[in-house]
């Protein structure tokens, strides 16, 4: 059973790195069960409190990710029209222009969601960046907590196994 956890705690890892950079994968949420599944090893790695500030950190961040998008489009004079286009932006960049689209759609979904709804050129874009600092903070969150868990998911395998 050990053997399955672990292979799963894997797994689980490499699908929440994934999700640091596919916006439909919840990815803290995913690596917080890779550490789960090492929970319920038999060498059982994890106290019952680390796994509950694990568990608020994962939900905090997938939360705060979801947000800090939308605050920074906000924060920098956007509108609902900014936020919706750096989501679209964000979808379109995946499907055409892959890692680099994760980047760049936001942006430019931001921007042009803003010059849609009348907002002159300058006003657009710098929502656009707004958009842009806020995709990138959520991202670098998600890739830091998801790193984290790695290490305790690989430290725990290396020196239990």
């Amino acid at each position: 059973m050990d053997i399955f956890l672990s292979v799963l705690a894997i797994l689980l890892l490499l699908i929440g790195l994934l999700g640091v950079i596919i916006p439909a994968l919840p990815g803290p949420i995913i690596s917080y069960f890779g550490l789960v599944s090492l929970y319920f090893s038999s060498h059982q790695p994890f106290t019952d409190r680390f796994m509950l500030i694990w568990l608020a950190l994962a939900v905090g961040i997938t939360a705060l990710d979801n947000i800090v998008p939308i605050l920074g489009t906000q924060k920098m004079g956007g509108s609902k029209k900014g936020v919706w286009g750096s989501i679209i932006g964000l979808v379109f960049g995946l499907m055409f222009l892959g890692p680099f689209g994760i980047l760049i759609g936001p942006f430019i979904g931001a921007v042009v969601g803003e010059l849609i709804g009348g907002k002159e050129f300058n006003l657009a874009l710098r929502a656009g960046f707004g958009s842009f600092l806020g995709f990138l903070t959520g991202t670098i969150l998600k890739l830091v907590f998801s790193v984290w868990a790695g290490y305790y998911i690989i430290v725990n395998l290396y020196f239990f196994s």
